[in-house]
């Protein structure tokens, strides 16, 4: 046997192997990472002088482009555009500072999507799941068309973590609640059954966990609990990692009625006393309803002592199929205005 084959099989080689790829990789990382803070920086001074030559006019941003190219003919991002957006990054971002540690941890088109948004507060908040999630650009831009800040911060919830889960749990708790949750992946017939929309959300996991947000690990669809002589199933179950704690998701296709609380709140002792492990936190449960009425959701929840929040959700309703052969389709459309259209050019 050679000493290179020696090598392939020699276990300390391997982990040393191992060892040696994950440094690599971790320096790929970091040299990637201080790249995209060097150039988030080099635009901030770009747009920072542009700025101050403001009473040039609007000729100086085309020339300096211009030149910027003929000088460095295969860098790009020096567009008569781009240097706009770097004079309007550092107009909204006039401090240095906060730059270097908050802006220059995303990416440019990360960056120039919030500036879109007029508040410094929810640009920040954004900055922070951005980090926090690792969104793509294209999660962002979904995230913010949802209108996820005002949904996950802003809204008021209802819910009894105050009163049912101690600090700093009851908070954290507080923080994963979304009002409505917003399942525009999903696509159904009006009046569908709950199952019916179970099946979509399950079908579309990856859609569904990034609307849920971080943290939450799925572990079944009608999850089967034996209690007693009987057995009941959960319409959805997870896992939450920072939590650490069960789950249970309860989704309704009608508006709230005050019994599904407790309906919830059997499934969620029952949760805690059949599948709660030692070092779990206590379990949760999350009802989702059509709509709700918020008076009468805070006194289905007012003497309940298991952890449950209630928020409402939307999805995308289609037309039945006797429906839909009643109305024009887009051709039938386009060509009557076609028709119209010309009737008035004669």
């Amino acid at each position: 046997m050679s000493e290179k084959d020696m090598l392939v099989d020699n276990k300390e080689y391997i982990e040393l192997l191992a060892t040696i790829k994950t440094k690599v990789h971790e320096t790929q990382y970091r040299v990637a990472k201080n790249a995209n803070s060097e150039l988030i920086l080099l635009y901030w001074n770009i747009g920072k002088v542009i700025n101050e030559k403001k009473s040039w006019g609007n000729k100086f941003i085309d020339t300096l482009a211009f030149d910027i190219k003929r000088e460095f003919p295969k860098i790009v991002g020096f567009s008569v555009r781009n240097l706009k957006n770097m004079a309007k990054f550092a107009s909204v971002y006039p401090d240095l500072e906060f730059v270097q540690t908050v802006s220059a941890q995303i990416s440019w088109s990360h960056n120039l999507e919030l500036l879109k948004i007029e508040s410094v507060e929810e640009r920040k908040w954004y900055i922070e799941q951005i980090k926090k999630e690792n969104w793509s650009f294209r999660v962002l831009q979904h995230q913010i068309e949802t209108d996820v800040y005002h949904r996950q911060t802003q809204a008021p919830k209802i819910t009894n973590f105050d009163v049912t889960l101690e600090n700093p749990q009851n908070t954290l708790a507080q923080d994963i609640i979304k009002d409505p949750y917003v399942f525009d992946f999903v696509a159904v017939r009006k009046g569908a059954l709950e199952r019916v929309i179970e099946n979509e959300l399950v079908q579309n996991v990856t859609q569904f966990l990034l609307e849920l947000g971080s943290g939450f690990s799925f572990v079944g669809q009608q999850y089967p609990i034996h209690v007693g002589e009987n057995d009941f199933y959960l319409d959805l179950l997870f896992y939450h990692l920072e939590l650490r704690c069960y789950v249970v998701v309860e989704l309704k296709a009608v508006d709230f009625k005050p019994e599904f609380a407790g309906k919830l709140n059997f499934y969620v002792n029952a949760v805690d006393g059949e599948m709660r492990r030692e070092g779990d936190n206590p379990t949760i449960g999350i009802l989702l309803c059509k709509n709700k009425d918020k008076l009468m959701a805070e006194y289905a929840l007012k003497n309940i002592h298991s952890p449950i929040g209630l928020a409402e959700y939307s999805i995308t309703e289609v037309l039945p199929d006797e429906y839909v052969d009643k109305l024009p389709s887009v051709e039938d459309i386009e060509a009557r205005l076609l028709k119209d259209f010309q009737a008035t050019e004669e």
